[in-house]
């Protein structure tokens, strides 16, 4: 298993998936804000209705670690923790679709992804 990154990847996005829950349960977030914002960042798949370069670049823009960790930067320094359901949300959703096998595009095919170059 250790030598086959592809799992590791699943595993991970399986890791960042539980960890994200735990948290949004131990601070007692409201979980109709997580069913109803855990799908949203698919909303950005409607790029693809532009061509497969916007699409996989608005995709990939709502679906990289570095948007909900920057969210959670904002909200550490500057002491507002209305912020934090929402990235934990939205690392939730990543951390779920890595597990799935869903990876960043590349500007090629909407199936074209990191994780099945792995």
């Amino acid at each position: 298993m250790f030598t086959r990154p592809r799992w590791l990847l699943h595993l991970e996005g399986a890791s960042l998936f539980v960890l994200t829950v735990a948290a949004y349960y131990a601070n007692e977030y409201h979980w109709w804000l997580f069913a109803g914002l855990f799908l949203l960042p698919d909303v950005f798949m409607l790029g693809y209705l532009i061509d497969v370069k916007w699409g996989s670049a608005i995709y990939n823009l709502a679906h990289t670690l570095a948007g909900p960790i920057v969210l959670l930067l904002v909200a550490v320094s500057r002491m507002n923790s209305t912020l934090f359901p929402y990235a934990l949300i939205w690392l939730a959703h990543i951390g779920f679709d890595r597990m799935l096998g869903f990876g960043l595009k590349y500007p090629t095919n909407f199936r074209d992804t990191h994780l099945r170059h792995v």
